[in-house]
């Protein structure tokens, strides 16, 4: 037997974890080698994420490393709103194949997969409206 295989066979008997972070949404990302189920806060994944982008963005790192139907993804996210949950589950997944097969951790890195997006939303400032919505001015 291969050291691949033995090492795939290994991996079968239990899960890989990856955090993923995008704006306010996180997600908890569980990976394990057994059949094609791909599930986010418990229903289908072309379910909870219905906008082909959202949809594209979260099953992109398996359609990239061609683990798609090889592995079976749950995943828990929570805040902020869809778009960026979709991010979130995308950054949890890589860093879950990372963990499955390190020898994936560096075309994961070069393209972009395990960087974190470090854009939040600007906090809002005393005096004004919103972070730069100023209040209305008036000549009179």
């Amino acid at each position: 037997m291969s050291s691949a295989s033995n090492s795939l066979a290994e991996a079968a008997k239990k899960h890989f974890y990856g955090t993923g972070r995008r704006r306010e949404s996180v997600a908890r990302v569980y990976i394990k080698v057994g059949p094609a189920l791909f599930t986010v806060n418990k229903r289908p994944v072309d379910e909870y994420f219905r906008n082909v982008a959202w949809h594209t963005a979260a099953v992109e790192p398996l359609k990239f490393t061609q683990m798609l139907d090889q592995v079976e993804v749950r995943a828990q996210v929570k805040g902020g709103g869809v778009g960026g949950q979709a991010g979130a589950v995308r950054m949890g997944i890589s860093r879950a194949l990372a963990k499955l097969n390190p020898e994936l951790r560096p075309a994961l890195r070069k393209n972009g997969f395990l960087t974190r997006d470090p854009r939040m939303k600007e906090r809002k400032k005393y005096g004004q409206k919103g972070a730069r919505r100023r209040f209305q001015f008036s000549k009179r």
